[in-house]
Parts: C-alpha cells; sequence; structure tokens
C-alpha cells in the first residue's frame, strides 16, 4: 500500500502541476483586442457593462491595457445632464481596433458611428454599411454605391464614407479597408434642425487669444484612427484643404483651439487645424 502511494503521489502532484500551468497560461491566451471611445462633448464617462473605464477621449490601445474580446454594452455618459446618456451592444475583436464615436444632442439631434473590423476567409477588403434611419444613401470617395444596409467590396487603403439622407445631416466616415476582413460601420444621422453651429461657426468668433508659445505651453497628442492617421487641415472645417497628415503617438504644440478643432503647430513650422475627436491635451 505504501508502495502504491509512493507511486501514485509523484503522478498527483504532476498533474496538479500541469493542471495549474493550463489554468495560468489559458488566462494569459486570452485574445484581446482594442477599444477608442471618442464624444461631443468631448468629456463624457465610459462604462463597459457598466464597469468604469474612463472618460472620453479614451483609447485601451496599449498593452495591458486591452479588452478581453467579447460582446459588451458600452455606456457613454455626458457630463452635461441635459443630453441624453448613448447605450448600445460592441463587439471586441482579437488583436483589432473598435472605435465608437458620438456627437451627443436633444432627443432625435445625436449622430455617431461604431466601427468593427472582423476576419474573414476570404482575401479581400469587405465593407458593411447600416444606418439609422434606413436606407440611406452612400457614397464611396465620391461615388455613389447604393443604399444601406449594404455590402461590398474596397480597396485595401484609405476610404472616404459619406452618408446622405432627406431630413438628416450629412455623416462623414473615415476608413481604412484591409484585406481579410470585414469592416462594420453603424452610422446614426442626426435631424436636420439641429443647429450647425459645429459646421458653420465663424472661426474668428470662437478662437481664443494665444501666444507664438501656444495656449500657455499646452502640448497636443494625437490618438488612435481608424485610417492610422489624422489630417491636418488649413481651417477648422471639414471642406477645408487638407495640407498635412499626423500620426497617433505623436505631440504638437497647441495654438488655439474653438469647438471641436485644435489649431496646432507643424514641425515645419505650418499651423493647422485637426479634429479634437482624435486628439488630447497633455
Amino acid at each position: 500500500m505504501k508502495k502504491l502511494l509512493l507511486f501514485l503521489i509523484p503522478i498527483i502532484l504532476a498533474c496538479v502541476v500541469f493542471g495549474i500551468f493550463l489554468l495560468v497560461t489559458s488566462k494569459i491566451n486570452v485574445a484581446k483586442g482594442a477599444l477608442q471611445v471618442t464624444s461631443i462633448p468631448t468629456k463624457s464617462t465610459v462604462f463597459l457593462d457598466d464597469k468604469k473605464i474612463g472618460e472620453t477621449p479614451i483609447c485601451k490601445c496599449d498593452q495591458g491595457e486591452t479588452i478581453n474580446a467579447g460582446q459588451y454594452t458600452l455606456k457613454i455618459v455626458p457630463t452635461d445632464k441635459s443630453l441624453e446618456t448613448y447605450e448600445d451592444k460592441i463587439t471586441i475583436n482579437p488583436s483589432v481596433l473598435t472605435v465608437v464615436d458620438r456627437t451627443f444632442g436633444q432627443v432625435g439631434k445625436s449622430s455617431g458611428s461604431i466601427l468593427t473590423l472582423t476576419p474573414i476567409d476570404q482575401k479581400i477588403a469587405q465593407l458593411f454599411i447600416a444606418s439609422f434611419p434606413y436606407e440611406t444613401n452612400v457614397l464611396i470617395d465620391s461615388n455613389p454605391v447604393g443604399k444601406t444596409p449594404l455590402t461590398l467590396t474596397v480597396t485595401d487603403s484609405d476610404h472616404e464614407i459619406i452618408l446622405s439622407k432627406e431630413g438628416y445631416l450629412d455623416k462623414t466616415v473615415h476608413i481604412h479597408g484591409i484585406n481579410g476582413y470585414k469592416l462594420s460601420a453603424v452610422v446614426t444621422l442626426s435631424t436636420a434642425d439641429i443647429t450647425a453651429q459645429q459646421e458653420t461657426s465663424s472661426p474668428s468668433a470662437e478662437i481664443q487669444a494665444t501666444s507664438s508659445a501656444g495656449l500657455n505651453g499646452q502640448q497636443i497628442i494625437i490618438l488612435n484612427t481608424p485610417t492610422g492617421f489624422l489630417r491636418v487641415r488649413d481651417n477648422p472645417s471639414l471642406t477645408g484643404a487638407e495640407i498635412s497628415q499626423v500620426k497617433p503617438g505623436e505631440k504638437y504644440t497647441l495654438i488655439s483651439e474653438q469647438t471641436n478643432w485644435y489649431q496646432i503647430k507643424l514641425q515645419n513650422g505650418e499651423l493647422g487645424w485637426i479634429s479634437t475627436q482624435y486628439a488630447q491635451k497633455q
């Protein structure tokens, strides 16, 4: 009996050690993905399954901050209590970035988009577009391609999507097609009677006084974007001409700001405007 026990004990210990090894390695190898959330107004609290993860703009993109793959309930609570909380289901896929942006307004006057990448078996870049409201006209790189919902193949490159429907404000979304993945874009449009000050306000009316050294020496860091870069424009408007591009992680001196836009000083000394959705003060 003692000999049997002496024989079994090493086997039992080996099984226990192996079981612990499997448990630890399974936890280490949990598939994870990245999440970026931006909002206008910029200060909103973000929750995943009712757990606070930070304030916008937020990017859980660095190693150690990424999120276990799976489906979550995302909640964005604006600081302005007069604005409605946004809540929706999102999916975090392994090794890719899920991007959520939200522009808050009164009832019926909010807009936004959710961009999610999913691997597919084909070596093509696939795009799925859904919208609220339905049957919204879609232009890709200025070319009409149909009405939502629709699925199509795009090139492995940057693209500009414009969604347009009578009675609603146009919504522009920038994407980057990737071979071997389907990019799903779920877009919400705002009703057209929304105050258009975000798009048409006079820059001179809201630009703050600055010095050549910038706003008290403040720096702007560029956040991750769906395209891998952020356009720099010659004026604070989506219709402004693109004069340069900046990349995530880069830092620039803040010169001035107005609603939804930062003016920065580029490395060549030129001044340009970038969207606050993908930039953060430091």
